[in-house]
């Protein structure tokens, strides 16, 4: 029975890690369709292109409540293990929504939220790195992609379990940033524009 209830409990993570919170926000905005403005992704970033920051700001924390809310059901359900996967699916959700045709964002936001729940010093040591280096550098993906390789460190030091799902997390969000490294290679990678509201 219990084996039921989890598996139920990471279907629910991924369905609600699939629901495209900046998609709907910025057609709400009267900002279009964000799969066909911008860079095409229907993450924060490209909705602060179009949008303006507080816009992508409203979106950033809409995604980050939905891992929340994940994990939370699977720590309910089973405990920090299971919590922790299920906040997993809840990023496969957010990248690979059925609603979608499995085309969805990059996971930094919902990957933030998945800490926030689980550790919220791993949050504030993740959100530190990724802010220091997007803000010197120019580059959120290259925050993203220095806090994506420390982050199974922090899973391993809270538990083993926590550790690989941490590593999962990581390892997924680098594919998805996959060509934003290539870009970061070949230095042709555009630069994030702070933009208040547009």
């Amino acid at each position: 029975m219990m084996y039921i209830i989890s598996i139920c409990a990471l279907i629910l993570s991924y369905l609600l890690g699939s629901v495209p919170m900046g998609l709907i926000l910025a057609r709400a905005a009267g900002k279009g369709d964000l799969r066909t403005v911008g860079s095409g992704n229907i993450g924060a970033t490209n909705v602060m292109r179009v949008g303006g920051l507080r816009l992508a700001g409203l979106t950033w924390m809409l995604d980050m409540i939905k891992a929340i809310a994940a994990v939370v059901l699977g720590t309910w359900v089973g405990g920090a293990a299971l919590g922790a996967w299920c906040g997993f699916v809840a990023i496969v959700g957010h990248c690979y929504p059925v609603w979608l045709r499995f085309r969805g964002g990059k996971g930094i936001s919902s990957l933030f939220g998945v800490l926030l729940a689980i550790s919220p010093v791993s949050f504030i040591t993740c959100g530190i790195m990724w802010l220091i280096v997007a803000l010197s550098s120019g580059f959120s993906s290259l925050g993203a992609v220095v806090a994506f390789c420390f982050m199974p460190v922090l899973g391993f030091c809270i538990s083993a379990s926590v550790g690989w799902a941490f590593f999962a997390i990581s390892l997924l969000c680098l594919w998805r940033h996959r060509e934003n490294i290539r870009r970061l290679i070949n230095g042709t990678e555009s630069q994030i524009q702070w933009r208040w509201k547009k």
